[in-house]
């Protein structure tokens, strides 16, 4: 577990993924530093190639360099996108165990999340600063040190694929798509685990069915012993031939004969809250909650 950063110390901006707009930047660099903290900027942040935030080799230099750096206490990613799935395998992981420091961000920043973990056993935090409720949520769980106790959001359409239970084991996931590319190619192993799943509505629901059943096929689900479900904004009134995402989440998920948490108030859309990956957590239906242990000491 990495130590928490506290005022004075300095973490360091990068963009693994997505380019960002220099006021998103602008406007987490302020956030940032009303914590007390000293904001680096990745020297390749605002590159451009296409969809990603430069070249695969510069974007892995900016990451390594943040985790080599002994100044820098947290690594912080601008924004998700597309892209950190190309080099989170290839990261300086021994430059990360020699001294862990935090991962923040969420969307395709969940391949670098499952490759700290996967190869170093690295909490980080899904995350985001750009709205006020995320980023007090972000600042608690990153400078305080505090568990994250997630209740279920009574409005969320996930609420009706629930199954009831609780279940304990480390949390792991974050989106759902970056998690089923990742078969096969760097996930980690979820027996004993509870996955959080989130996605957008950048897709069909099959292509949702189709992710969930490339995790249960190839035996990626197997031994998990629970399911947290964060946003998916823009399915809520979102149907095809029938079927709403609550129908896919009900076929697919109902399989596996382990407890299903909806309405977890994380992931893409306004304001999400934030949560820790890595840490052990517990699922309990009846209470409606999800309990994460702190995510840095």
């Amino acid at each position: 577990m990495a130590p928490m950063p506290r005022p004075g110390d300095h973490v360091r901006l990068v963009s693994p993924a997505s380019f960002p707009s220099r006021e998103l930047v602008a406007e987490t660099k302020a956030i940032l530093e009303s914590w007390g903290l000293v904001v680096e900027i990745g020297a390749h942040v605002f590159d451009q190639r296409g969809f990603m935030a430069g070249r695969d080799e510069d974007r892995l230099a900016d990451l390594d360099d943040a985790f080599r750096d002994p100044a820098v206490r947290a690594v912080i990613a601008t924004r998700g996108g597309a892209g950190a799935y190309r080099i989170a395998d290839d990261l300086d992981f021994a430059a990360v165990l020699a001294d862990p420091k935090p991962m923040v961000g969420f969307s395709d920043i969940t391949a670098l999340h499952l490759a700290l973990w996967r190869h170093c056993g690295l909490a980080g935090i899904h995350g985001f600063l750009a709205h006020p409720r995320s980023a007090a949520a972000t600042r608690r769980l990153l400078m305080d040190g505090e568990p994250a106790v997630l209740h279920r959001d009574p409005r969320a359409m996930t609420i009706a694929a629930e199954v009831p239970g609780t279940a304990s084991g480390e949390l792991v996931g974050g989106n759902l798509g970056t998690l089923a590319h990742a078969v096969g190619i760097g996930l980690p192993s979820l027996s004993g685990a509870i996955l959080f799943l989130e996605a957008e509505r950048t897709m069909g629901l099959g292509q949702i069915d189709r992710q969930l059943t490339q995790l249960i096929r190839s035996g990626a689900l197997d031994g998990v012993r629970g399911i947290a479900l964060g946003r998916f904004p823009g399915f809520e009134d979102f149907t095809d031939r029938g079927w709403t995402l609550v129908d896919v989440f009900k076929d697919r998920l109902g399989s596996l004969n382990v407890p299903v948490l909806g309405g977890i108030d994380v992931g893409h859309g306004p304001d999400p809250l934030s949560l820790p990956l890595g840490p052990a957590a517990i699922l309990d239906t009846e209470a409606g909650t999800l309990t994460v242990e702190p995510a840095v000491r």
